[in-house]
């Protein structure tokens, strides 16, 4: 199936129910979850532990595959916790774990499979000890993480900088830096010259983002009928 047959009510009573789902069972795990914020398929987000905080307008992206993990696990109360900021992307597969403090800045973009974490999860001698050794993580405004890539305890990520796809951070980047490779050192300095967009921008009016969208998707699925959905579900074919 090449293209969505759903008609367009059929698509709005789904994100009815998606927004049920977030209220009812994702916003009671949350320390604070923020307004506008979007999940894609939100019953394949995990929750777990406090306080985890997320931003304004995030959106949230997961497969059955691939599901978006936040997790704090302590020694004690009050240590542990995840705060991402506004406007951030969390793209499938996602996991950040904590047992000191993850802190991620405003219009972050988190890509497929990364992993973010302020422990190593294990003594290096003592295997009997579930935390190891830690230390906060501090991602700052507007950083891009590719692909794959691993963010290990007490690094910082300078604002609008890159981490390449795959790479492993084990020391700090500084800001509007590329950073790639594993371990992950600095491969180019962005221009200063060149202005940057952030995700920021994209929401700095929500309400006529929401309408564009909307038409976006009234557009694309006019003329679906349920007949049709029906048909392109029971007999898939390469035209359709």
């Amino acid at each position: 199936m090449r293209r969505d047959h759903r008609p367009y009510y059929l698509k709005k009573i789904e994100l009815k129910v998606r927004d049920w789902y977030v209220e009812h069972f994702l916003r009671p795990h949350f320390e604070h979850l923020g307004k506008g914020c979007t999940f894609m398929k939100p019953w394949h987000v995990h929750v777990f532990g406090q306080p985890i905080e997320l931003g304004d307008y995030a959106n949230v992206i997961t497969t059955p595959e691939h599901r978006v993990r936040l997790t704090v696990w302590s020694r004690s109360t009050g240590e542990g916790a995840i705060r991402i900021g506004n406007y951030c992307l969390l793209c499938p597969g996602l996991r950040i774990s904590s047992a000191t403090e993850i802190t991620i800045g405003d219009s972050c973009m988190m890509a497929s499979g990364v992993y973010i974490t302020d422990s190593d999860w294990h003594g290096i001698y003592d295997r009997l000890d579930f935390i190891g050794k830690t230390g906060p993580v501090r991602i700052g405004t507007n950083v891009w993480i590719g692909d794959g890539a691993i963010v290990c305890k007490g690094v910082t990520v300078g604002e609008n900088s890159i981490i390449g796809a795959g790479s492993v951070v084990i020391r700090d980047i500084p800001p509007n830096t590329v950073a790639a490779g594993n371990p992950a050192v600095p491969v180019r300095t962005l221009d200063p010259n060149i202005p940057l967009k952030t995700r920021a921008d994209w929401f700095s009016n929500p309400m006529k983002l929401a309408h564009d969208i909307e038409e976006i998707d009234r557009d694309m699925l006019r003329g679906n009928t349920l007949l049709g959905w029906l048909t392109s579900v029971m007999f898939p074919d390469k035209t359709s």
